[in-house]
């Protein structure tokens, strides 16, 4: 008998951490789908400017350089965190 009242502890625990997982993965999963979201706007833009650079036959600006390598930067880091969210 005292095995058995053990074992339904044990089973409603491992009930109760799987149900904490799934909300934390379902969680995860959004944040990480909103910040996909944003970084693909990022990189539209980013996919732009670089055209922008290589197809410019006039002397590209350093401000235009300069702000394509902050777009990319900002679309690094923001996959790193996605793959973080995901990790977690």
């Amino acid at each position: 008998m005292e095995f058995l009242k053990e074992l339904e502890s044990l089973t409603d625990k491992i009930k109760h951490q799987r149900d904490e997982i799934k909300v934390k993965i379902h969680l995860a999963g959004m944040e990480a789908k909103d910040e996909w979201e944003k970084a693909e706007e990022k990189f539209a833009e980013f996919k732009s400017k670089a055209e922008e650079i290589k197809n410019d036959t006039q002397e590209t600006t350093e401000e235009l350089v300069s702000a394509t390598r902050v777009i990319g930067d900002e679309i690094g880091q923001a996959y790193k965190r996605i793959i973080e969210r995901l990790k977690a």
